[in-house]
């Protein structure tokens, strides 16, 4: 499935060298400013530009060419696109389909929530959100770890249907 493709190798082949340049960064800054700022940097552009660059080019695209018969076929009379107007006379949009993509956000979100709170602890009990006593580093980074199973198991599991 491409949807398990995706969240499993892709994303873990694109993030493998952020994971290394972030571990090169906390080690080299005293605090984890540098190592987080990283990871998040580079998560926006993923989503900010990975996702909304392509996609306000393709709606560019759909939205000044002509007409499409195979677009036609598809969405004139879908009933879930009743945003585009009247069935028949709606203008080409691009369109795609949500499919998984509220349920992956909320377990992504609750994951993230569950990261963050972790990293609180750290910070009220340890004094930061890295480095510490062995028994504690690898408390947190099987907690997180395990975090990130969780939503490959909770996303295939919804796009194999069991949920």
């Amino acid at each position: 499935e491409n949807e398990i493709t995706a969240i499993t190798f892709v994303a873990l082949g694109t993030s493998l060298p952020d994971t290394f340049a972030s571990k090169a960064a906390a080690e080299q800054d005293p605090y984890a400013d540098a190592s987080v700022g990283n990871v998040t940097g580079s998560n926006s552009v993923n989503v900010f530009l990975g996702l909304g660059l392509p996609w306000m080019i393709a709606s560019t695209f759909w939205w000044f060419g002509g007409s499409d018969p195979a677009w036609n076929d598809r969405y004139q009379s879908d009933p879930e696109l009743s945003w585009l107007g009247a069935a028949g006379s709606r203008r080409q949009a691009y369109v795609v389909p949500a499919g998984n993509l509220a349920f992956s956000v909320a377990v992504f979100a609750s994951c993230a929530a569950v990261a963050l709170a972790v990293l609180a602890l750290r910070r009220r009990y340890l004094g930061g959100e890295l480095g510490g006593p062995r028994c504690a580093k690898l408390l947190t980074s099987s907690i997180l770890a395990m975090l990130w199973f969780i939503y490959i198991l909770m996303s295939i599991l919804k796009v194999k249907g069991a949920i």
